[in-house]
């Protein structure tokens, strides 16, 4: 019997790409929108947009009131300690290069900021760009066999000189948790500040914030079923207020004059300029929504279809995973064959999956690889879209071998 996903009528996008005979597995880089999302958007434009905060006439005042439910839907979804804790950005990428600027101030040539081998683009540049600009010592954590930290070198890296960790979550190409616990108590014990890039794991069930217990976590909207142009900085209230501005423009005056200016405290004090307005309040309904479902029927649901992943993977000869993936993708290799051809043929039979480094280069380099395979999943997905995948992968490797 097929697995059946009971939320799939519920995301127009997925339905729409059926019906053009596309198999969507392709999540983990941006995730179909739910139909409440659509509604909210067009409700926004159709009603009347008005910019947020800075009007007192009927559109501008309920824009804001809308907007500023986000925050507090996503405050109560991280389970932050308040809604001032809660930053719009344009998503995770500018959440960490608002922090890389910000806490520049804080760091002195010889600091050390350690970062893992698995990270992101996203969450390597901004901090490798900030010790070049700053003499600092990037230190890079290195991994065990399965694709996790390893906590043993870890321990022996993160030290009296070390002023900052920023470490993911969960990797966009292993499929792993990462031991967050363990690595924040090790850099919290020599004074440091601790950075979580929640871009891929926010996506994975709920995630309590303050039982965590990290600095700053950032998230982007458009994995999380929301809009794309919109990301959620979270800082705790100490250490938001060691942050400094680093862009500049109207929302976040204080007061100004010509040559001096003042601004405000978090989070409309890093929120300069006209936000992504139309996208705050969609991802506002993204959490309605998912906040409507059953987290445990959610988590079940794609448990089951990761393990029919793993499994038709694991009886194919020659294909190699990436780690020990946990939870929503695997990636992979296969002896003998070269990624962007097999991916050529999965797409020409309607198979959307990814190739290449992940925005990840350093890992694959570090694996020894160009580029891998890989397969991402979502709560819409059914167990019909891993058979016409596996299906698909067994005729292009026919071709190819």
């Amino acid at each position: 019997m097929s697995l059946i996903s009971p939320w799939r009528a519920d995301f127009p996008g997925i339905l729409a790409l059926e019906a053009e005979g596309q198999t969507y597995l392709d999540s983990a880089a941006t995730a179909q929108k739910p139909q409440a999302v659509l509604n909210s958007l067009l409700g926004y434009y159709a009603s009347g947009a008005a910019n947020v905060h800075r009007a007192q006439h009927l559109p501008g005042e309920r824009a804001t009131r809308a907007f500023e439910a986000t925050r507090d839907k996503a405050a109560a979804w991280l389970n932050a300690a308040s809604r001032e804790e809660i930053v719009f950005t344009r998503g995770s990428t500018e959440s960490l290069n608002l922090l890389a600027y910000g806490l520049e101030h804080l760091l002195q040539p010889g600091d050390e900021i350690a970062v893992s081998a698995l990270e992101h683009h996203a969450n390597l540049l901004p901090w490798q760009q900030l010790a070049e600009r700053r003499g600092l010592h990037l230190v890079i954590l290195p991994l065990d066999t399965e694709g996790q930290i390893d906590l043993a070198q870890a321990g022996e890296l993160i030290g009296p000189h070390t002023r900052l960790l920023a470490v993911s979550q969960l990797s966009n190409v292993l499929g792993r948790w990462q031991p967050l616990a363990e690595l924040l108590a090790m850099a919290q014990a020599h004074g440091a500040l601790t950075v979580v890039d929640g871009a891929q794991g926010v996506v994975h069930g709920r995630h309590d914030l303050q039982a965590l217990g990290c600095d700053f976590y950032v998230c982007s909207s458009h994995k999380l079923y929301g809009p794309d142009g919109v990301g959620l900085l979270y800082g705790r209230r100490a250490a938001l207020e060691q942050l400094r501005p680093w862009q500049f423009g109207g929302e976040m005056v204080l007061e100004a004059d010509y040559q001096h200016a003042r601004f405000r405290p978090a989070p409309l004090g890093y929120e300069a300029g006209t936000p992504a307005v139309s996208s705050v309040i969609a991802l506002g309904a993204a959490l309605d929504y998912l906040n409507g479902l059953d987290q445990a029927a959610v988590n079940g649901h794609e448990a089951t279809l990761h393990a029919k992943l793993l499994a038709g993977l694991s009886i194919r000869d020659g294909i190699r995973l990436l780690g020990t993936p946990q939870v929503a993708l695997a990636s992979f290799t296969v002896d003998g064959v070269h990624g962007a051809d097999l991916a050529h043929l999965l797409t020409d039979q309607g198979i959307a999956v990814r190739n290449g480094h992940h925005c990840a280069m350093p890992l694959l380099k570090r694996l020894g690889l160009p580029g891998a395979i890989r397969v991402s999943l979502a709560l819409y997905n059914n167990g019909e879209d891993l058979e016409r995948f596996f299906s698909a992968l067994d005729k292009a490797l026919e071709l190819l071998r």
